[in-house]
């Protein structure tokens, strides 16, 4: 009754394999786009990365099961078969450990969460799923396209959206309420600790880890499509600060001590020196902290920028980097300290951007150089790969 009952709602195979190769391909797009959201109007690429998972889910237990026979048996197999199980074996591991974190879990193996796994065996999918295509490419067929067809996938796909939705609602029973639209948890355990103040985790980009850098000797650049270049010391952009800062800070200090989420939008201090903003990795934890230093703005306003330009962009002693538009940049802060005390140095002291509503990568951190450019810089995804080898 039941193998009858799937095999009633399963799409036909052609469909099957082939939905599963665009659904690898969405879900993988989606989840590297989701990297760059920080803010709510992104949410909808979790939703759809999440959806399309729990969809694939499906697609792969109907694929599992309709070759179980000939994995099963050795004497059926050929030359792409090794490859066509450590796929599945992927697969499986891929969707198994998104939903593992989705219903709260996380083991942190050699330093990776469970959520950097999970981003990891997504990215190994992709080249086996192209050999796989390679290997057993059939082309649709009409037969394969029909109205039944497309109803039973459509069914799938709504019904990874359901079971999504299903998740959350477990996830928030198992008391995961404090993980963010992103996906992210609380520091410490990532499931329970206070998500306010306090320790962080130390955590960089790929191979970024610079010798802590001199504060005496460094320096801060800012430069580019200016009036007058400036070269600033700690004690300057310090200054700098407590300048900007004056009297608005008491007023600021408390400006989302209401909110559970501050700085998801916007700033939570205007344009005063210190700020109220959420640090949320790509690894899977967030902290809410109270970040000082100077706002980008008031650097900008000292140096002069020029009519036409568009972007600021931050320069890491590594030669990591990442812009922002410059009227999103201004609103930024170049942060000395955190939570009252000097950033340390796995921090990036002796100053690192703080850009609220963006995730943590595009932090960037041990910045000496400012630049006020006119163009953008598509050159960065590559430089947040390299940055650091050497």
């Amino acid at each position: 009754m039941l193998r009858s009952v799937l095999a009633a709602l399963t799409p036909p195979p052609r469909v099957v394999d082939w939905a599963l190769a665009v659904g690898v391909a969405v879900a993988v797009g989606s989840g590297l786009a989701s990297f760059t959201a920080g803010t709510r109007s992104g949410a909808w690429l979790f939703w759809l990365h999440a959806a399309v998972g729990l969809s694939l889910a499906a697609l792969l237990a109907a694929k599992l099961w309709r070759v179980r026979r000939r994995v099963v048996d050795r004497a059926g197999w050929d030359a792409a078969t090794p490859l066509s199980v450590l796929q599945a074996a992927v697969a499986v591991a891929a969707v198994a450990t998104g939903l593992f974190w989705v219903l709260g879990g996380n083991v942190p193996l050699w330093g990776w969460t469970t959520l950097n796994l999970h981003v990891g065996l997504g990215l190994l999918l992709v080249p086996l799923v192209v050999v796989h295509l390679r290997a057993r490419y059939h082309s649709p067929r009409r037969v394969d396209a029909d109205r039944r067809a497309a109803l039973k996938t459509g069914a799938v796909l709504v019904g990874g959206a359901v079971a999504w939705r299903a998740s959350e609602t477990a996830d928030r029973l198992l008391g995961g309420a404090d993980r963010r639209f992103t996906g992210s948890k609380p520091v410490g355990d990532l499931s329970a600790a206070d998500t306010r103040g306090g320790d962080f985790p130390v955590t960089s980009w790929v191979a970024d880890d610079p010798d802590p850098v001199d504060r005496d000797a460094w320096t801060l650049t800012v430069a580019g499509a200016v009036d007058a270049e400036l070269d600033l010391g700690v004690d300057d952009v310090d200054r700098a600060g407590n300048a900007a800062r004056g009297g608005d800070e008491a007023a600021g200090a408390d400006a989302s001590a209401d909110s559970d989420e501050p700085a998801d939008d916007e700033p939570a201090v205007g344009g005063a020196a210190t700020l109220d903003a959420t640090l949320d990795c790509t690894s899977g934890w967030y902290t809410v902290q109270r970040w000082g230093g100077v706002r980008v703005g008031d650097l900008l306003d000292r140096a002069g920028v020029a009519d036409d330009a568009r972007f600021v962009r931050f320069v890491s002693v590594t030669g990591y980097r990442w812009s922002l538009p410059v009227a999103e940049a201004r609103e930024a802060l170049l942060a000395t300290r955190v939570g009252g005390d000097e950033l340390s140095h796995g921090h990036g002291a002796p100053a690192r951007l703080v850009a609220p509503g963006r995730r943590g990568f595009q932090w960037v951190k041990w910045v000496e150089r400012i630049e006020v450019r006119r163009r953008g810089d598509p050159a960065q995804w590559l430089v947040t790969l390299i940055s650091g080898f050497d």
